[in-house]
């Protein structure tokens, strides 16, 4: 198992505190959101470590690997990841910089025996109770029916009750088989796709969730990982501030 951490990102609503430094690097009770997520997963035994750069190079951590996204500024996530390509075979965890999560969390995912998992919280409203920054209506929604994921966007309703809505974490889990295809696709889609992306403007502008809901579509299948744990997203200064209570 290796894992590949996306962290190519400006992270532009932090303000100063991201202007010279990457968000991975921004200090949690004095440990870098980079530097627990590391110690994490050398815990369970992940020891193969790569880190997507983009405006920021310099990251001062040793024993990774770093890929340097130098088409950062023309892309999003998806084209992020896509940048490691060549790391994304076998059995491969990718994450985003800016998401904590914690032991219990992780045990979850790695538990995972499938192709392709992608964790969900089903008690994600409680997460954004007193958070104005980031709003429930930016939250990446994963809506699931009997245990199968059918659609995955911000703002999903439901349709009948058989069916549930979680939040997306941000870590998606790959077999060999999974990671396989999931490359497979990507290949085929730069070749032959032109226009919007599922709610992407373009494919070169789509995010991670935009390229999971084209696996769904194309009957991939992408199955859910129901996590229960300490977890967030770091994106704004309030959310750093309520990190540093969690964790």
């Amino acid at each position: 198992m290796k894992v590949i951490i996306i962290a190519a990102g400006s992270a532009t609503r932090l303000g100063k505190l991201t202007e010279k430094k990457p968000k991975g690097l921004l200090e949690i009770n004095g440990k870098s959101i980079l530097q627990r997520q590391i110690e994490l997963f050398k815990k369970h035994n992940i020891d193969e470590i790569i880190i997507i750069t983009g405006p920021h190079k310099e990251f001062g951590i040793c024993d990774v690997t770093y890929v340097e996204d130098t088409n950062y500024q023309n892309h999003d996530v998806l084209g992020s990841l896509m940048a490691a390509k060549e790391f994304l075979q076998g059995d491969v965890l990718t994450c985003y910089s800016d998401i904590l999560f914690d032991d219990i969390i992780l045990k979850q995912i790695l538990n995972f025996n499938g192709d392709i998992g992608i964790p969900i919280d089903l008690d994600w409203e409680k997460n954004y109770a007193n958070r104005i920054q980031h709003p429930k209506s930016e939250a990446d929604n994963v809506l699931v029916n009997n245990k199968k994921i059918i659609e995955i966007k911000k703002n999903i309703s439901l349709s009948n009750n058989d069916e549930k809505i979680g939040e997306f974490l941000g870590p998606v889990i790959f077999s060999e088989i999974g990671s396989k295809k999931f490359v497979k696709k990507y290949s085929e889609l730069k070749k032959t796709h032109n226009g919007n992306f599922h709610n992407a403007v373009s494919l070169s502008k789509a995010y991670l969730t935009d390229m999971i809901q084209e696996l769904i579509d194309e009957n991939v299948k992408v199955e859910p990982i129901f996590i229960n744990g300490k977890w967030i997203e770091i994106d704004t200064s309030e959310d750093l501030a309520k990190a540093q209570k969690l964790f």
